[in-house]
């Protein structure tokens, strides 16, 4: 499917656009101030003209911006777990929390797939793992097909996650940083989108990789 290209994009174009998919505005284009909240609700991403490969599948890229997400953790997250569903909810993003909630022992990889499975059937938009250190989620949920999960101990990290390499899934590690940070590092990930084509050449190639070619 063509990307759509506009030089001004009012409230009714707006409107029309697919949900969570991208449009390109064209050298001085302009949006109404209607039709940018519009977009903000309907998750449609505008970039400017020449930065898309039509090439490209429109799906490489992960949503943007994030009105849903999926979390979970095991008994060694609970407790961050909460602090960030608190935040989130309290911003207007809509939460599906998959668990656990006691300091009842249960394995990573159920929680980290069932986190996975959501983003990837388009239940949400973007999803987070929580465990001791991260590293068990993030190895988890990158065996569900369609998931780039990053685990993420610094803003730097996050912000790269995404906008280098599209990640869809982010791994917090409950032992290795503070709720503090963990919340910073929330906000970055979910606040960067991926849009320069180089980098979704290179998700085309990892999606290439995962597919066996």
């Amino acid at each position: 499917m063509a990307i759509r290209r506009f030089s001004i994009i009012t409230e009714g174009d707006a409107r029309h656009i697919e949900p969570g998919t991208s449009v390109e505005l064209e050298e001085g284009g302009h949006i109404t101030p209607l039709a940018a909240d519009t977009l903000r609700e309907r998750r449609v991403t505008v970039v400017r003209a020449g930065s898309l490969d039509p090439a490209l599948p429109a799906d490489l890229a992960p949503v943007f911006p994030v009105r849903r997400v999926t979390i979970g953790a095991d008994h060694k997250g609970v407790e961050l777990k909460g602090a960030v569903v608190s935040h989130l909810r309290s911003a207007g993003v809509a939460v599906y929390d998959c668990g656990t909630d006691g300091p009842a022992a249960v394995d990573y990889p159920d929680i980290a797939a069932a986190v996975g499975r959501s983003v990837v059937r388009g239940e949400a938009d973007a999803g987070i793992v929580i465990d001791g250190a991260g590293l068990g989620s993030s190895i988890a949920a990158n065996k569900i097909r369609g998931v780039r999960a990053a685990m993420c101990m610094t803003v730097t990290l996050a912000r790269y996650a995404r906008e280098h390499n599209g990640a869809n899934v982010l791994a917090l590690g409950s032992t290795l940083i503070e709720t503090a940070e963990a919340i910073a590092i929330v906000d970055t990930w979910l606040g960067t989108p991926t849009k320069d084509a180089r980098h979704l050449r290179r998700l085309l190639k990892v999606r290439r990789l995962e597919e066996g070619f």
